[in-house]
Order: structure tokens, then C-alpha cells, then sequence
């Protein structure tokens, strides 16, 4: 079955409601609107911010994600041109959305 936008519960800023109703499948459509092909490096950052959600309960704004990937990837992949070159859209905004999760709060 093809998934397509009109079978999902958006919210007001076009991410998903329920992230918990959150697969590959949805993240691999967001990522096609966002014009993303989702290497593993993607995979790699859009598992860590749901990590970072289930543990903190919220979506990483860039600040904290960055320390955040820096802590568990390593400064290769825990710094904000890594992380831009990956979602060009704004990486905290971008990832989160693709990983089905709530808009960080400090992002426009």
C-alpha cells in the first residue's frame, strides 16, 4: 500500500499528530517532499532525535541537538555543518519532522 499525505494526521505546521503512529515508511514521505534521498547517515540522526524526544520528552531545537549527537556520534557528526549538509531545510526542524515528531519549540 502507498502512503500519501492525505492518509496522515498533520498538525497546524504539517508534522505529524501522534508521533507515536510514526514509521519508515512516513519519514521516507516526508523526506521525498522535503526532496531528501534518506542515507544512513540520515537514518543515523533522525534515530537519535527520537532518542533524544523519548528521553527528554520534547523535539531538539539545533542547540541541544548538536551537544547531543556530538555526545553519543562524536564531533565528526555532532556539529551544525554536518547536520546542515544532511537536512538543508534546517536541521533540528527538518529531522524532526521526517521522525515524525513534534516542531521544536525555538524553531520558526
Amino acid at each position: 500500500m502507498t502512503l500519501h499525505f492525505e492518509d496522515l494526521q498533520l498538525d497546524k505546521n504539517g508534522y505529524l499528530a501522534d508521533p507515536a503512529s510514526w514509521n519508515k515508511q512516513i519519514a521516507e514521505l516526508f523526506a521525498e517532499d522535503d526532496e531528501l534521498l534518506l542515507t544512513d547517515d540520515h537514518w543515523q540522526v533522525i534515530n537519535y532525535v527520537r532518542n533524544f524526544y523519548d528521553e527528554f520528552n520534547k523535539s531538539p531545537s539545533i542547540r541541544p541537538l548538536v551537544k547531543y549527537l556530538a555526545k553519543q556520534l562524536g564531533e565528526e557528526k555532532g556539529n551544525s555543518i554536518f547536520l546542515m549538509m544532511l537536512f538543508p531545510g534546517g536541521p533540528a526542524k527538518q529531522a524532526t519532522r521526517i521522525a515524525g515528531l513534534p516542531k521544536p519549540s525555538r524553531c520558526i
